[in-house]
């Protein structure tokens, strides 16, 4: 019985209009259908959001909605496991939501809010945002998903500077609780308090930082992952004994060396590498050799079978 009731509850929160939305909110639009974009499409159309899901191409797409999709199956099996016809229903409903177009037009022409999650380069989102400032009304406002690129050198192919802040979501977006929420020193307060209502009203628990490098999580973990390839480097310690030191000495549940191979050596080795070139005099952000070499023989990691570790066992 009291189970049935707390079932009862949550579809009752699911699929209720009286979900507290963002009072300046009503239609999110979500450019980048990748993971992030998916799973940010995904988390806004369950908080009842009407979502418009812009990429390239219908195949992106395509793709992007299976993995939505296949998501919202696995998470509604624990939410409704004793009530799989409120599971059928809350897919539904939540896929009937999301929108999908090729054209970057139509998806801006009616957003409260922009969301880009596009490739991590500054020209392609310079682009963007110089065309969406010219196609969205007035009121619209953009925020860009970066994880290591300044929110205020994005900002710089718009007008609407006020209106612009960062929504740094975490891989996989509805799995991670957290959203950290980006301020440049133009950024409005009104604008940043309906960033914040949105964030909260889709249910992550945000965190305010201002336009700094890599904002409070990749800030301090990438020179702490960086530390301890440099432990290796200078043959202190083998990374699987680092790995296991982190593990069972400060409780992480991965080792540094298990954290890149998950994130991308890649995509870690862009984040440093864009870092040393914009601030070249500070010795927190330095290279490394093993790391280059590494991605230049392509082993980028788990999505390339190999990295530090080998995952094609």
């Amino acid at each position: 019985m009291a189970t049935n009731l707390v079932i009862n509850n949550i579809i009752k929160r699911s699929f209720s209009s009286s979900n507290v939305l963002s009072k300046h909110i009503n239609s999110v639009t979500v450019i980048g259908s990748g993971l992030m974009g998916s799973g940010i499409a995904q988390v806004t159309a369950e908080a009842g959001y009407s979502v418009y899901l812009v990429d390239q191409n219908d195949s992106a797409l395509n793709k992007a909605m299976k993995t939505i999709e296949t998501s919202l199956t696995r998470s509604t099996k624990k939410k409704f496991n004793q009530e799989p016809d409120h599971a059928v229903r809350y897919i539904k409903d939540t896929m009937d939501r999301i929108v999908t177009s090729t054209q970057v037009d139509s998806g801006a022409e009616k957003a409260d809010l922009i969301i880009e999650a596009i490739v991590e380069n500054i020209q392609a989102k310079h682009d963007l945002f110089s065309k969406l400032d010219k196609i969205s009304p007035k009121n619209t406002i953009f925020a860009s998903n970066t994880s290591s690129l300044p929110i205020s050198e994005i900002a710089q192919a718009v007008s609407r500077k006020d209106k612009f802040g960062g929504l740094h979501f975490f891989n996989p977006v509805p799995m991670m609780k957290l959203l950290e929420v980006i301020k440049t020193h133009e950024t409005s307060d009104a604008t940043f308090r309906t960033l914040l209502e949105y964030g909260l009203s889709i249910g992550k628990t945000t965190v305010e930082c201002k336009d700094t490098p890599g904002f409070i999580v990749n800030r301090l973990l990438v020179p702490y992952m960086f530390e301890a390839v440099k432990m290796f480097e200078r043959g202190d310690a083998s990374f699987q004994d680092i790995d296991t030191a982190m593990k069972l000495g400060a409780g992480y549940p991965m080792g540094p060396f298990e954290l890149m191979d998950y994130v991308g050596l890649d995509t870690t080795k862009f984040i440093v590498d864009g870092w040393k070139k914009r601030y070249p005099d500070d010795p927190t952000f330095q290279s490394s050799v093993i790391i280059d070499q590494l991605v230049a023989e392509g082993r980028l990691g788990r999505k390339s079978g190999e990295g530090f570790y080998n995952y094609k066992k």
